[in-house]
């Protein structure tokens, strides 16, 4: 049988360190072509957007964009006539025109296929720029792109062969998404329960906790449904909720429990496929594509290359609650500026990749703890910042209280796999429905616990108050015992700048 030649899948994504350069996300450095994972975040821009529109439509829309996707891994399935004459491998390089009829549309054979198949899937093929990464945005899009989506019939271009192959479909309903939100939790047993050297830690905290795979979708899918979530700990009535409450569950569930837990699965993936002391050019490319996908599910297509821009991923969330922590800049203890946790996420991100590039696999394993470490603290500020909110403001409402009750849901494992007891205060205090919710017993909670997960209370910072220029009362920062090496550079800047100023 004769085969059409596949190109190696991550030739497409992957180049040499020393001889590519590919756009940053937020000053790091990607050694491979990662914008189309960045561009998850226009799924997640969209929900919110939705959502805030607070209309039955809208809603439905919004669950339909979190389910299908609109703008990650766009893929056309196209019917093929005549069907096709030989075997087709999955990675074979394909092109065709676009609906415009002015530019070629470049993609890969999504999935091997048989001759005689009357099939095909084609995957667009994601430009390093990240403006113009994939101009087919299709999906679940209410409001679609299809500008650079293949014509409606037409030919596909075969690499390598001077044979075409003849299909058609149509645009607006076969562009479909094959990376959504959803699918980063409905995927989780197998991609981090399941597989080689799983379950990953951070995964299983999770796991024991809620008692279920796909609790992050379960969560949101609960939310959308206004029902009860029913896990082995952590319950959630979403009926008690009306439209504010069921926004606030839901955006912060898909950005902060979904997506952040498979941040760490690309982090713990790269570290599991990273061959330990390979010095032969191109041989952890792999892991270093992993890694660099990790970067871009955290930060966003949204931050822009330096940073300075509006999203709504992890990243975003660090930078806001140092504002309300007043722990921004390098030692933390600034209320304006980029979060002291990005600053130093991003530092472990470009080191761990300097390393899984030089075959330091071993080595880059720490900075993947540090990273999932530093991650919870925003989780936690958050949690806290709510929970002061609800306890002494007498109107909070319902969008606070969801606000809090999801906050602590993406975080109240980590806790619990430390303690219990103190778990359970923070979950009776800030649950779906709590009919009380005691600011300091939650501070307290999460502070007994610092040590066990490895938090500085200096990270943490304390709940700032703009008017008095001070902290509210009972809510200043909590212990800062813990010797993290990000501790310990702060420390060391600190030092520094102290000795300057006597010369």
């Amino acid at each position: 049988m004769v085969f059409f030649r596949p190109v190696a899948l991550l030739a497409l994504a992957l180049a040499s360190s020393a001889s590519a350069s590919f756009e940053a996300i937020a000053g790091y450095e990607p050694l491979s072509i990662v914008t189309d994972h960045n561009a998850i975040d226009k799924d997640q821009a969209l929900i919110e957007s939705l959502l805030a529109t607070g209309t039955t439509q809208s809603i439905q829309q919004a669950k339909d964009v979190y389910e299908k996707g609109a703008f990650s891994k766009t893929v056309a399935t196209v019917t093929v006539s005549p069907s096709l004459a030989t075997a087709i491998a999955k990675g074979t390089k394909l092109s065709g025109m676009a609906t415009n009829s002015t530019m070629q549309v470049d993609g890969t054979v999504f999935e091997a296929y048989a001759a005689n198949s009357d099939t095909l899937r084609f995957q667009y093929e994601a430009s390093s720029n990240q403006a113009q990464y994939v101009n087919c945005q299709v999906g679940a899009n209410p409001d679609p792109n299809t500008e650079g989506c293949l014509v409606a019939s037409g030919t596909l271009t075969v690499e390598g062969s001077a044979d075409s192959i003849a299909y058609n479909y149509t645009v607006e309903t076969d562009n479909t998404n094959e990376r959504t939100i959803q699918g980063f939790s409905t995927d989780a047993k197998a991609k981090m329960n399941d597989c080689d050297n799983c379950p990953y830690p951070m995964y299983e905290k999770f796991y024991n906790y809620y008692g279920e795979f796909d609790y992050a979708d379960k969560w949101v899918q609960a939310a959308f449904a206004l029902q009860k979530a029913d896990f082995t700990n952590g319950d959630a009535d979403f009926s008690l909720y009306g439209e504010a409450g069921q926004a606030q569950a839901v955006k912060k569930g898909t950005a902060y429990m979904n997506v952040w837990m498979y941040v760490l699965r690309n982090l713990e993936h790269a570290l599991d496929n990273c061959k330990e002391g390979c010095s032969t050019a191109g041989c952890n490319d792999g892991p270093v594509h992993s890694w660099d996908e990790g970067v871009a599910f955290y930060t966003g297509s949204l931050e822009g290359q330096d940073g300075a821009g509006s999203g709504v991923m992890p990243y975003a969330l660090a930078d806001k609650r140092c504002v309300n922590f007043k722990t921004c800049g390098d030692l933390a203890d600034a209320l304006t500026g980029t979060s002291h946790v990005n600053i130093e996420v991003f530092r472990y991100f470009k080191l761990g990749v300097d390393k899984l590039n030089k075959g330091e696999c071993a080595a880059a394993r720490s900075d993947k703890e540090e990273i999932e470490t530093l991650m919870l603290i925003p989780l936690v500020q958050g949690t806290i910042r709510y929970s002061y909110i609800v306890d002494t403001e007498e109107d909070a409402g319902e969008s606070t209280k969801a606000e809090v009750a999801t906050f602590a849901a993406a975080v109240l494992p980590a806790v619990h796999a430390c303690s219990e007891a103190d778990a359970q205060v923070i979950y009776d205090n800030t649950k779906v429905g709590a009919t009380a919710t005691d600011f300091k017993a939650v501070k307290s909670a999460f502070e007994s616990q610092y040590e066990c997960m490895k938090i500085d209370g200096k990270h943490v910072g304390g709940l700032w108050d703009y008017v008095t220029g001070d902290y509210y009362d009972g809510a200043g920062p909590g212990p800062a015992g813990v010797a993290t090496t990000s501790t310990l550079l702060a420390i060391g800047a600190a030092g520094v700048a102290a000795l300057s100023m006597l010369f």
